[in-house]
């Protein structure tokens, strides 16, 4: 049913689902380029990752090495990643957030787009 109970203009339906999907796929490139940062252990490891979440870059601070215990720096390593793809996560929720919202309820998403 749409409001009023007349039939929606199909043109203005197809010019709003074009301009989501523009304003989708910038988002997305934005989100590419993006850098976002995470770290562990006071800042021994740091780990940068894209805003889609790809690892780009880890930094080990040479104190956080020690041969007898790599296990520590394993899981400082991974923590430093975790922290990072949280920070992707949230930014993701940012700029997809008010894009994809109103989208919720039309079955799961629209057919061809990324979402």
């Amino acid at each position: 049913m749409f409001p009023g109970g007349g039939q929606p203009n199909m043109q203005q339906l197809l010019k709003q689902a074009q301009k989501m999907q523009e304003d989708l796929g910038r988002a997305q490139q934005e989100l590419a380029e993006a850098r976002v940062s995470g770290s562990a252990g006071g800042g021994l490891v740091e780990a940068t990752v894209s805003g889609s979440g790809e690892l780009l870059a880890l930094t080990i601070a040479p104190a956080a090495v020690d041969p007898e215990d790599t296990e520590t720096l394993a899981d400082l390593v991974l923590a430093a990643v975790r922290d990072a793809n949280a920070a992707a996560q949230k930014l993701q929720a940012e700029r997809m957030g008010p894009l994809t919202q109103g989208l919720g309820g039309m079955g799961g998403g629209i057919p061809g787009l990324p979402f």
